[in-house]
């Protein structure tokens, strides 16, 4: 009690003991990060978003989506009953910046992909209350009357490559070309997107063929979230609390 005392009646001595304190801890959780090769176990099935999946993020991004829905399914009974298994932490290594999101005024999102149709989301995003009479989400028609502007989208794989994304130079050099196919099954090149992006989904995502809208890369990122990793290669705990 008594060297308690003279600890904290004297503000110089407590405050070098607490950056020493600090610099212990911080030493014992850093130090290990510069040994391990990688800090995210690695999952069969993850690849990098293609050209078309990457715009879509940016525009969920962009009309600032992340503010309602969360992509982080937590390891408790009723979230895994309700929206499916846990989220790995490698379901987010190519996201920059993650969604993991902090408020759910909407519904988890990371297991959204292929749960509705296209056109339910098209429907949901123009209309939402034609869809879900309760929502209170705003809605996004003019995401189907936008054309897509990819025109830099190989520079915006460079910039993911240049963070750690394993884009690699066939990747970057196709961009352009990709995005195209993935939105035109008529288009060339579908065999060669879904060779480079396996399970890359490919179909005029909006219902509207003669062009490649906004509404066409948001749909194509939502169809994607959650369908990469199968699951039955991780048998869920029974124990979530």
């Amino acid at each position: 009690m008594f060297n308690h005392k003279i600890i904290e009646t004297n503000a110089t001595l407590l405050l070098v003991l607490s950056l020493l304190v600090v610099t212990v801890g911080g030493i014992v959780e850093i130090a290990p990060l510069f040994y391990l090769e990688n800090t995210i176990e690695k999952v069969k099935g993850m690849r990098p978003y293609t050209p078309l999946e990457l715009k879509g993020r940016n525009i969920y991004v962009r009309e600032g989506c992340y503010n309602c829905h969360s992509q982080m399914v937590r390891p408790f009974r009723d979230e895994v009953e309700r929206y499916g298994h846990y989220s790995l932490a490698a379901e987010s290594m190519y996201d920059h910046p993650f969604q993991w999101g902090s408020k759910r005024t909407g519904p988890d999102l990371a297991r959204v992909g292929n749960r509705y149709s296209d056109a339910w989301h098209v429907q949901h995003m123009i209309a939402p209350r034609s869809i879900v009479p309760e929502s209170i989400m705003p809605g996004y028609p003019f995401l189907a009357k936008t054309p897509l502007n990819y025109d830099k989208i190989a520079d915006h794989l460079k910039a993911n490559r240049f963070v750690g994304v394993p884009y690699d130079d066939a990747m970057i050099e196709n961009a352009k070309a990709d995005l195209e196919a993935q939105a035109n099954p008529d288009a060339d090149g579908g065999d060669a997107l879904q060779e480079r992006y396996p399970k890359a989904q490919i179909r005029d995502f909006d219902g509207q063929p003669n062009q490649i809208t906004e509404m066409d890369a948001l749909v194509a990122y939502l169809q994607m979230l959650g369908t990469l990793v199968d699951f039955s290669d991780y048998e869920p705990k029974q124990d979530y609390r």
